[in-house]
């Protein structure tokens, strides 16, 4: 059990430790907002895409094989989001509230938190599978946030066909997805492996992705919020630290997966709100003020959340 502890703490401590730097420097005045949003733009846009590319590229994974793993992670997916919008339906009143708890419950931050801590687990292999689980898992988040945020309109103009070529743009115009999309024709296609100056510099940008992104999430963390979240913003932290990643258990035994898909599903699932989550509502009309808690509250808590599953799983043989 004293190898399951260390491997936990192995794994989520060098993530809270970047996150705790970027909120030291945030409080220092050494980390403006400015300098956030511009560095996780920087990293969404160039960084991630090469750490993904190359994931893939490099990779002699069969991901043939990980079919039954996305299998697994679109069906936690669905019964998150469903039984949040039936939760969400009888508890919360408030349209504007109603999509927020819901996306809080079923997004997680995969493409930060959740590679950030597969690759600590599982080196370069887990990332490379915990790439291709993201780039299909995440054009599933981006459909599901818009139908359950939906309920509230800004605009006459906001409509279903709206609505449907806003999705639509948001896949295509995906850095992160068309990465994915890239390293698959390129691995299927007879081309030669990318080496040289082009291999050199894709890897220098990869080395920057999870690092950077982890201190602008700490850098991002509103402490008041998390010391005062209302009632609705604890019910989806609950939901999102708790019943998330038991669904994501259970779901995985079902399929019998075991050892590193276990592992991956789980660190995914378990991972905090995903960032986005606050942006997307903020746009679509819904309460940016909840989103923000639950997204502050997760953050911070949910990582002491997947060490204490990480080192129960690993304490059992199944990650």
């Amino acid at each position: 059990m004293i190898d399951a502890i260390v491997f936990a703490i192995t794994i989520v401590l060098p993530n809270l430790a970047l996150m705790w730097l970027g909120f030291f420097m945030q409080r220092r005045g050494e980390a403006s907002k400015t300098f956030i949003d511009q560095a996780s733009s920087f990293v969404f846009n160039y960084c991630l895409p090469c750490l993904l590319f190359f994931s893939v590229v490099d990779s002699d994974v069969d991901y043939a094989k990980q079919i039954t793993l996305i299998i697994a992670g679109i069906l936690v997916t669905f019964l998150l989001f469903i039984g949040a919008e039936i939760y969400a339906k009888y508890f919360v009143s408030k349209p504007a509230d109603q999509g927020v708890f819901v996306q809080g419950v079923f997004r997680s931050n995969m493409a930060i938190i959740g590679l950030a801590t597969v690759a600590n687990a599982y080196g370069e292999r887990g990332l490379s599978i915990g790439a291709v689980y993201m780039g299909v898992v995440t054009i599933l988040f981006n459909i599901l946030a818009v139908i359950t945020l939906s309920r509230v309109s800004k605009s006459v103009d906001d409509t279903w066909s709206s609505r449907s070529i806003m999705i639509v743009k948001k896949l295509l115009t995906n850095p992160l997805i068309l990465a994915l999309v890239s390293a698959f024709v390129y691995k299927a296609l007879p081309l030669p492996p990318i080496t040289g100056v082009i291999h050199t510099t894709g890897d220098l940008l990869a080395a920057v992705a999870l690092p950077l992104a982890l201190i602008c999430a700490g850098a991002s963390i509103d402490m008041k919020s998390m010391l005062h979240p209302s009632g609705l913003s604890m019910q989806a932290s609950i939901g999102r630290i708790v019943i998330a990643p038991i669904v994501a258990i259970a779901i995985g035994l079902a399929f019998g997966l075991s050892s590193v898909h276990m592992g991956v599903l789980f660190l995914m699932v378990a991972s905090p709100t995903a960032a986005a989550s606050y942006v997307m509502a903020k746009a679509m009309g819904g309460n940016d003020i909840l989103a923000a808690n639950i997204l502050a509250f997760t953050t911070v808590v949910g990582m002491f959340g997947m060490a204490i599953g990480a080192a129960t799983l690993r304490g059992l043989g199944m990650m």
